[in-house]
C-alpha cells in the first residue's frame, strides 16, 4: 500500500465520523479492587509534576517542553498570533489555550511526545533487524522518532485549537461581540488546520505507511471522540440526560488515549520492533493517558483550595461513578437540592459527591490504570528511561 491513502484519510479527518470502534475492554467497579493493590513507588521516586517532567527531559536529551515550538513561531502562525491579539476582552477560549502554550506547557502539552521518546529510549533498538544499528539515534532515540514525538505533540495541540471554536448560537452577552466571536472561530480553524497541515507533511517524510496508518486511526478515534463528548456536553445543561461509567471510559480513550497509545506503538514500529513489542508499548500509552484524564478530573474534589465559583464537568469520573452507585433516582434529587433560583450551586453539588463513593471509586480507577500502565513496563529492561516512565504514573497517580 502507498502513502497516499492514509495521508489522505489522515488530512481529512475532520469530515470523517464513520461508526464507532469496537470498545475496548475495561473493568466493572466490583473487578477494579481484585486486579490487585496499588504498586506504590520508591522513596526516592519524584512525584512532583515538574521534577518528573524535568528530570524525563535530561533523559531523553530533548527540550520537549519547547518541542512543537519552531512551528508555532513560524512566519504564518506568527501572523496569526498577531491577529489573536483582537480577542483580548472577550471570552474566546482560544486565548485560553493560547495562554497554555506559555504557561503550562510542562504540564499537559508536552507529555505525550515526552513519553514517546521515554519509550523509544527504553525499547532501545530491536534485536531482530540490523539494519535498526544504522539509524541515526542521539541519546538513544533514533531522529525518525524524534519526529514522530513532534507530530504527535503537533496533532494534539491542534486538537486544543479546534475545540476552541465557540457555538455561536450558545452565546451570552458577557462572552463578548458576535463578531469578535466569530472572528475567533476562524482563527482556531485556521491555526489548527495549518498544524495539521505540518503533522501531514511530518508523517509523509517518515516513509513508513504502518505508522502513518496508526496515526490516521487515532485521529480518526480523537474526531469520534471529541464529537461524542460534544454530544454529552451539550445535553449537560439537560442534567436528566447522563452518560454511564462505560459510555465515559470508551469516549475518553478515544479522545485522550488513542493518541498516545498509537504513537507508542508507531515509535516501536519505526525501530522495527515485533508485534509484541508494539503491543506492550501501546498499552503504556493507552493506561498512561487514561490515569492522566482522571487525575485531572478528580482535582475540583481533591484540591484543598478548590475555588467554589469554578464549575466542573458532570460528566467527568467522579461525578459519573457517583451517579452509577446512587441511581437515577437519587441523583435527580441531589440535584434538585443543589439548585438556586434555577442555577446549579456547584459547590453545594461538590460535598455532596465528595461526601459519597464516586471520588474514592474514581481514584480507584485511577490507579488501576497505573497498575497496568506498570505492568506494560515489565517487558522493557531496566533502565532510566522506564524508571522515568514509572515516574510519571506515580505523578498522576498520586493524590495525597
Amino acid at each position: 500500500m502507498s502513502l497516499q491513502q492514509p495521508l489522505l484519510r489522515l488530512s481529512r479527518y475532520l469530515g470523517v465520523l464513520g461508526p464507532l470502534r469496537r470498545p475496548w475492554w475495561f473493568p466493572s467497579l466490583n473487578t477494579i479492587s481484585a486486579l490487585g493493590s496499588w504498586r506504590g513507588h520508591s522513596s526516592r521516586s519524584p512525584t512532583h509534576w515538574n521534577q518528573v517532567l524535568s528530570e524525563a527531559e535530561k533523559i531523553v536529551g530533548y527540550p520537549t517542553s519547547f518541542m512543537s515550538l519552531r512551528c508555532l513561531l513560524s512566519d504564518e502562525l506568527s501572523n496569526i498570533a498577531m491577529q489573536v491579539r483582537k480577542l483580548v476582552g472577550t471570552q474566546h477560549p482560544l486565548l485560553t489555550t493560547a495562554r497554555g502554550f506559555v504557561h503550562d506547557s510542562r504540564h499537559n502539552l508536552q507529555l505525550r511526545g515526552l513519553v514517546v521518546l521515554l519509550i523509544s529510549k527504553a525499547a532501545g533498538p530491536s534485536s531482530m533487524d540490523t539494519s535498526c544499528q544504522n539509524y541515526d539515534a542521539v541519546s538513544g532515540i533514533y531522529s525518525c522518532q524524534r519526529s514522530l514525538a513532534e507530530i504527535t505533540e503537533l496533532i494534539h495541540t491542534a486538537l486544543l485549537v479546534h475545540r476552541g471554536i465557540v457555538n455561536l448560537s450558545e452565546l451570552k452577552s458577557s462572552d463578548g461581540p458576535l463578531k469578535d466571536m466569530q472572528f475567533g472561530n476562524k482563527i482556531a480553524i485556521l491555526s489548527g488546520d495549518f498544524l495539521l497541515a505540518n503533522a501531514c507533511n511530518g508523517l509523509a517524510l517518515l516513509q513508513n505507511t504502518k505508522v502513518v496508518e496508526l496515526i490516521a486511526s487515532a485521529l480518526m478515534d480523537l474526531v469520534q471522540g471529541v464529537y461524542h463528548e460534544n454530544s454529552t456536553s451539550a445535553k449537560e445543561n439537560d442534567i436528566t440526560d447522563n452518560i454511564g461509567i462505560s459510555t465515559w471510559k470508551e469516549q475518553t480513550f478515544l479522545s485522550h488515549g488513542a493518541l498516545l497509545a498509537k504513537s507508542c506503538q508507531a515509535a516501536m514500529e519505526l525501530a522495527k520492533h515485533n508485534a509484541e513489542i508494539q503491543s506492550t508499548a501501546f498499552r503504556y500509552g493507552k493506561h498512561v493517558a487514561m490515569s492522566h484524564k482522571i487525575h485531572s478530573d478528580l482535582q475540583p474534589f481533591v484540591k484543598e483550595k478548590a475555588s467554589d465559583t469554578v464549575a466542573f464537568n458532570l460528566n467527568s469520573a467522579p461525578v459519573v461513578l457517583h451517579q452509577e452507585f446512587l441511581g437515577r433516582d437519587l441523583w435527580m434529587k441531589q440535584i434538585r437540592e443543589a439548585q438556586e433560583k434555577g442555577r446549579l450551586d456547584y459547590a453545594k453539588l461538590r460535598e455532596t459527591i465528595k461526601a459519597g463513593k464516586g471520588v474514592t471509586s474514581a481514584i480507584d480507577l485511577c490507579r488501576y490504570h497505573g497498575n497496568k500502565a506498570l505492568e506494560a513496563l515489565e517487558s522493557f529492561s531496566p533502565s532510566e528511561a522506564r524508571s522515568a516512565l514509572e515516574n510519571i504514573v506515580f505523578a498522576v497517580t498520586r493524590f495525597s
